[in-house]
This record gives C-alpha cells, sequence and structure tokens, in this order.
C-alpha cells in the first residue's frame, strides 16, 4: 500500500502540474469517444497500451471482460454501457480481451470454481464460447485457453448487440463494435475482422472492425 501512496505523490507532485490545464478541462465535464471493455486483470491497462490521455476513453473492467445480455433487471456493465452510448455518446465500443486470461483459463480446463460461487455464476455468460471451444480439439492447454479467449471476446460483441442502446447505435450507423486480444508478452493486439471472421494484427489492419 505504501507503493501505490507513493505513486500518488508522485503524481501530485511532479505529473499533475505538466498537465494542469488539461485536468482543468476535465473538471466539470467529460467527452470519451469510445468505451473499452477489459479484463480486471492487472496486466492489462487499457489507457497504457492505447496511449489514450485522462478523458478519452470510458473504461468498465470486470473479470473475463464480460458483458451479459440485456435482461429485466440491468446490472451495472449494462448502466455503464447505456451511459456510455446515450449520455456520452460514444462512437466506438471496443471488447478486448488478453492472453493467458485467468477467467478463459479456468473455463477451458474446467477448474473447480466451488470455493467462488459469485465468479462461478459470472462465468457462465461465457457459456456460448465455451461450447464452441467444447466441440473442437485442442494440441495443448495453451492452445486451448488462447481459443477461449478469442471465442469469448465474439461471444461479448454478440451479447452487447442486445442492449438497446447498442441496437439503435448500430442501426443508426452512429456506433461502432470491435473485438481485441492483447498479447501480454508481445505487446500485439489482434482484432476481429467480420469479413473472415478472424483476429488479424491491429498494426497491419488499423481500420479493421466488427460491426
Amino acid at each position: 500500500m505504501q507503493h501505490i501512496v507513493e505513486g500518488f505523490l508522485n503524481f501530485q507532485k511532479d505529473v499533475f502540474p505538466n498537465q494542469k490545464e488539461l485536468f482543468r478541462s476535465l473538471a466539470s465535464s467529460q467527452n470519451p469517444k469510445a468505451l473499452f471493455i477489459s479484463c480486471s486483470d492487472s496486466r492489462l491497462v487499457p489507457e497504457l497500451v492505447t496511449q489514450q490521455e485522462p478523458g478519452q476513453l470510458f473504461v468498465i473492467r470486470n473479470a473475463g471482460n464480460i458483458v451479459p445480455s440485456f435482461g429485466p433487471e440491468p446490472g451495472g456493465v449494462s448502466a455503464t454501457i447505456e451511459y456510455a452510448v446515450v449520455a456520452l455518446g460514444v462512437t466506438d465500443i471496443v471488447i478486448c480481451g488478453h492472453s493467458n486470461c485467468g477467467a478463459m483459463k479456468a473455463i477451458a480446463t474446467c477448474q473447480c470454481l466451488d470455493p467462488m460461487p459469485a465468479v462461478q455464476h459470472w462465468l457462465r455468460y461465457s457459456d456460448a464460447a465455451k461450447a464452441v471451444v467444447e466441440k473442437k480439439t485442442y494440441a495443448s492447454e495453451e492452445e486451448k485457453v488462447n481459443a477461449m479467449v478469442r471465442e469469448n471476446v465474439i461471444a461479448q460483441l454478440n451479447n452487447i448487440k442486445t442492449h438497446p442502446s447498442v441496437a439503435v447505435g448500430l442501426r443508426d450507423k452512429a456506433l461502432r463494435l470491435h473485438g481485441w486480444v492483447y498479447d501480454i508478452e508481445s505487446g500485439v493486439i489482434r482484432a476481429l475482422d467480420k469479413q473472415t471472421q478472424d483476429f488479424v494484427l491491429l498494426s497491419e489492419n488499423p481500420g479493421v472492425c466488427y460491426e
């Protein structure tokens, strides 16, 4: 904890003064153009990976970068998506998975999650991805986990389209969806290309999107 406090003190002393005008402009309003939905994993920092300043990304982070389908009792993820689209008017939504995801590994390897019933329940929102992965065979556990990460991004993209605000945005061509997988070791991002249904290098296909 002391390390975190020291980090804040460094921010207050050395970082904040150099960006004082930026924070002054953000004090009363925000105008992010993208909603970034990623895993809570400490190794993936959306603002760092995308090199965005404060105020440029509206972020949702949870175990497994999961988006529950819209239902009669919407939760925090649903409310945040709705606020981002309706109130803030974001034009892009990114759902970003990552390599060696603990949540996806637990599903792919059928780990016992009885000691964590809330986690077990939460990961049921990845059942569609699990069903796709279980229909195939893989050369290794790592290959299966990687497939689970990719299929989960696809499943969550399908889930988010059930949200009314997103459905309207897509219909009106006011919103674009992106599916990404970030590789922690290499720093590479692969993005889902709707035309081929493959994840392609974002660095070589900067304009690719899912919807």
